[in-house]
Order: structure tokens, then C-alpha cells, then sequence
């Protein structure tokens, strides 16, 4: 008998999804052999009833066995390296694919390896002094680790469903094959980056960190050779194909490809703040007296109410601002929340739009121009919150009063480096703050609570995305240069864990079928 599939199974909140195998079996007229979740999801609309819905798939029949992976033409280790520069979720996708296909690429990071960047941050908040090479941005794991570790995505490649199935492989949660939203929190992301390295060692792999690309050499349109640096001077690696998923904050290396004549271009992007609130005022606020019974609520707000469109992004329930400078002199926010999301606060960045445009005829004489403008943005932070990478931080009651705060109310800030009070307008161009404010009051239409007078701004929020595209065909390969493989969000082509880990599956593809052909 073929598998069969339920969905829109609703249960009350509190029930056991045991009663999902008991539905399973009432269908069949006896117990299920077979029984998997698909898809879980809550259901919100009525607060007097807030129910968990579920999709189930079962069957009478004993388990089938694994499918036999195809059988693949092996490739020889090429005589020149497969060079992987980054070990963000694009790299490691990467590096994964390229050994299944009998290809053990040289994974090289500037950054240290988790266990170890994990200190380096803690010292940064402890005594103000950045590694500029280990941070939040930089290591291994890249500046997903640490994050909330959301895998929602609003891409609808193939990919994204073996990409959960490898983080469960790895040790995520296996819950995130079928909830709604999936999120494997940063302390959990921490052992599964530092499995697949295990893993990728194991199998005749190489992953080097405190590593830097540091030029590139391109003959006759084709990359020839990488130059490395990393504690033991300088070295050139000759490469048959060089990955670079260096992700969006690899400023030096984005200078040194349009030195060397690759094709950048400018695109859009966004920047902003942090907004935080007491995670039980969201809770409330989302699903009524019942929060306390539910998982830690989440929202994800848009406004058009001003010309620039404004919205948040990276929402961590019950979780942390993280200092997240990797250049000195400038302060930089991100969220996170561990799995179990139990921190006193949510927060949130509350972002507008930065268009291509806002630069004038700038982005196309300098395509890093959007770059120098987050620079400035992050050093206008440093300055307001008078050094030592505290962030200047503000009350939305008076940032909506352009009055400096003087005092916190029920929400005190969880940023970990120190906080000033500010006026957020000598951070922010008017064209940010502006849209910003009239979002805050339009987006409390939907939530209620989100403008409350309390709520900590904190700036700056400048690293959402990648404010360039480095140009690539259809092949995957850079339009100015054979070999050479853009990837992953830094590159300009994902948004996120998930789409960066599935580019990185694609480029994987593309280097394999390349080598073939040679």
C-alpha cells in the first residue's frame, strides 16, 4: 500500500502528537508501520484558539530501505587545487558536495575555528578590543553561527529540503525537516559548523584557518593561481577552481577582485537598527494570555507607508544584540538567540531600503560605494556611542520626539559591549530615519505594542546583506574570469543560511561538471 498524506490536522495547544498516530490509525484500521510529520505550523488568527496544524504521512507498509545513491563517474583529484575561500554556510555546502563527487577540496578562513572565535567574541565584549580577523562576522561557520539560525527561506529552489536533511545529519534538531520555521539556534549551529569540518577532514579534505586570500592572478580571462596568507608568511596555490564565498563583510577582498579587474556591480540593500522589546510583550501580543503556554512568538513586519519602504529582518525571539564590528572604529549590531529562545527581550532589525540610486552616478564609478556608506554609517555609531565599540542606543518614544534618552524604562538593552544614549540622527541619514519612524507607528497597526515609548533602538544595524554582486554566467563562473566561482551571499546571490548553503550545492555541481569536461 502507497504512503498516504494528511494535512490540516488540527491540534489544541498542549495535546500530544500522539494523537496523530492514533488519527493515522483509525484512517489504516490498524497501527501505522510508517509515520513521519511533514509539516507543522501554528495557528494564530483566533487568540481564544490558537490550535497547532499539522501534515502527516503514513502508511501500512514496513519502512523502505535508503534509496542507492547514484553512481557518480569519479573524479581524480585534480593536480590543481579546488580552493574554497570562506567557511560560511556556502563554503561548507560547498566543500560537502565537491567530496561526495570525489573532488577533496583546500577550504581556506580568515577567521578562527568556532571554538575558539566563540572566545574571541566573548573577550571583544568584555574589554572592547576587536579581532579584526575573529568576530561575529569572520570564522568558521560565518556570521550565521552566531544568529538565530532561521532556515525559512523565500527561495523555492530543490535544494532547500537536502539542505535541512544535512544539517539534521550534522546534528540539528530533526524537528526543522518539518516546522513552519525552522531555526536550529546559535548554540546548536556551533557544533553542527564544527561536525561538517570533522567531516570534511575525515574525508581527505583541508580546511585552514587564520588563512586570507590576498590576491588573485587571471590570465587570458582564466584564473591561473591564488596568493594565501595566514601566520606562516605568504604562498601561491596554483587552483583549478576557486570558490569565493566569502560572504558580505570581506570588504579587503572585494577591493582587491575589482583591483584585479572583476566584474562588481552595486545593488540594493538595506540599513537600519535593532529594535528590542520584552519577548513576553511580543508573546502577548501575538497570541494573548496563551504565549506563556507556546513557543517564544516571532513576527515579520512591512510597511510602505513612506516612499522608502521599510521592514524588519533577522527577528530573534528571546534573544541578544551581538556586537558584530569586524573593522575597528566601527559598531556594527546583529541578533541571536540560542535554540531554547528563553532571553528576557526580542529583538529585531528595523531596516529601509538603500537603493542603488542613492548614490547618484557614484555606484557606477565605484560600484563599492555602497560598501563606504554602511563605513560611514558604522563610524557615525562608534562616535555617537563614544568609543570603545559601546552602541549609541535610543528610546522609541524619544527617538519618535528627536529627544536623546536619558533613562531606560521596562526594557533594558542586551547588547553585550556596553550602550550610550544618543540622538540616532547623527548616526542615520534622514532618508533612514525618517521612513524608520513613520514604519515603527505604522507596523504598531499590526502589532500591538511595537512603538511602545520603551523599546530600545540600538545602532547601527548595516550588514543584512551584501551591498554588491560579483557577476557571474550561466556556468557559475565569474563573466571577467574562468575558474573563478562567486557563491553565497556575500557574492550577491542569497539572502540567508539556507540560500547561501543551497548556492554553494550549485557551484559544487557546476566545478564537478566542469572538471568532467576537461
Amino acid at each position: 500500500m502507497s504512503s498516504r498524506t494528511l494535512s490540516d490536522i488540527k491540534l489544541p495547544i498542549g495535546a500530544s502528537e500522539s494523537e496523530l498516530v492514533k488519527i493515522a490509525e483509525k484512517k489504516l484500521g490498524k497501527k501505522p508501520k510508517c509515520f513521519a510529520i511533514k509539516k507543522k505550523s501554528l495557528d494564530a488568527r483566533n487568540k481564544l484558539d490558537i490550535k497547532y496544524v499539522y501534515t502527516i504521512e503514513f502508511s501500512s507498509d514496513e519502512p523502505k530501505k535508503p534509496p542507492v545513491l547514484e553512481q557518480l563517474p569519479l573524479v581524480k583529484r585534480p593536480e590543481k587545487t579546488v580552493l574554497v575561500v570562506g567557511s560560511g554556510p556556502a563554503g561548507l555546502f560547498c566543500a560537502l558536495r565537491l567530496i561526495e563527487r570525489g573532488i577533496a577540496p583546500v577550504v581556506v578562513e580568515r577567521g578562527a575555528p568556532v571554538e575558539t572565535r566563540e572566545k574571541d567574541i566573548s573577550a571583544f565584549m568584555k574589554t572592547g578590543i576587536l579581532n579584526t580577523q575573529s568576530n561575529v562576522q569572520f570564522g568558521e561557520g560565518g556570521a550565521g553561527t552566531f544568529s538565530d539560525g532561521k532556515l525559512n527561506t523565500q527561495t523555492h529552489s530543490p535544494l532547500n529540503r537536502e539542505v535541512l536533511e544535512t544539517f539534521v545529519q550534522f546534528g540539528a534538531p530533526e524537528e526543522i525537516l518539518w516546522l513552519n520555521k525552522p531555526h536550529i539556534g546559535s548554540d546548536n549551529l556551533k557544533k553542527v559548523v564544527k561536525n561538517m569540518r570533522e567531516y570534511i577532514l575525515a574525508h581527505g579534505g583541508e580546511v585552514r584557518f587564520h588563512t586570507r586570500l590576498v590576491d588573485l592572478e587571471i590570465k587570458n580571462g582564466a584564473l591561473k593561481s591564488a596568493r594565501i596568507e595566514s601566520e606562516r608568511g605568504q604562498e601561491t596555490i596554483e587552483v583549478s577552481a576557486l570558490v569565493l564565498a566569502v560572504g558580505h563583510s570581506a570588504r579587503d577582498t572585494f577591493e582587491r577582485l575589482r583591483y584585479r579587474g572583476v566584474r562588481i556591480v552595486a545593488k540594493d540593500f538595506a540599513i537600519g537598527v535593532r529594535i528590542e522589546h520584552l519577548q513576553s510583550a511580543i508573546g502577548f501580543a501575538q497570541y494573548g494570555k496563551a504565549y506563556t503556554a507556546l513557543p517564544a512568538a516571532d513576527y515579520k513586519l512591512v510597511s510602505h507607508a513612506s516612499e522608502r519602504a521599510a521592514f524588519t529582518f533577522c527577528m530573534c525571539p528571546g534573544g541578544v544584540v551581538m556586537p558584530a564590528a569586524s573593522e575597528e572604529g566601527g559598531v556594527v549590531t546583529n541578533g541571536m538567540s540560542d535554540y531554547a529562545r528563553k532571553e528576557r527581550n526580542a529583538n529585531a532589525a528595523l531596516i529601509a531600503q538603500i537603493r542603488k540610486s542613492d548614490f547618484g552616478e557614484d555606484f557606477e564609478k565605484n560600484p563599492l560605494a555602497g560598501v563606504e556608506f554602511q563605513r560611514t554609517v558604522e563610524r557615525n555609531a562608534f562616535a555617537a556611542g563614544g568609543g570603545a565599540y559601546r552602541a549609541p542606543v535610543q528610546l522609541v518614544g524619544d527617538f519618535l520626539r528627536d529627544k536623546t534618552s536619558d533613562k531606560f524604562g521596562a526594557v533594558l538593552p542586551s547588547y553585550g559591549a556596553g550602550t550610550a544614549f544618543a540622538d540616532l540622527r547623527a548616526v542615520l541619514p534622514s532618508f533612514v530615519s525618517a521612513p524608520l519612524k513613520v514604519a515603527i507607528l505604522d507596523m504598531d497597526k499590526r502589532l500591538k505594542g511595537f512603538a511602545d515609548p520603551s523599546a530600545v533602538l540600538t545602532a547601527a544595524e548595516t550588514r543584512t546583506s551584501s551591498p554588491v554582486r560579483l557577476e557571474r554566467g550561466e556556468d557559475l563562473q565569474s563573466v571577467s574570469a574562468k575558474n573563478l566561482y562567486p557563491c553565497g551571499e556575500g557574492a550577491g546571490y542569497a539572502g540567508g543560511i539556507t540560500s547561501s548553503a543551497a548556492d554553494g550545492l550549485r557551484v559544487a555541481e557546476a566545478i564537478y561538471k566542469t572538471l568532467l569536461e576537461n
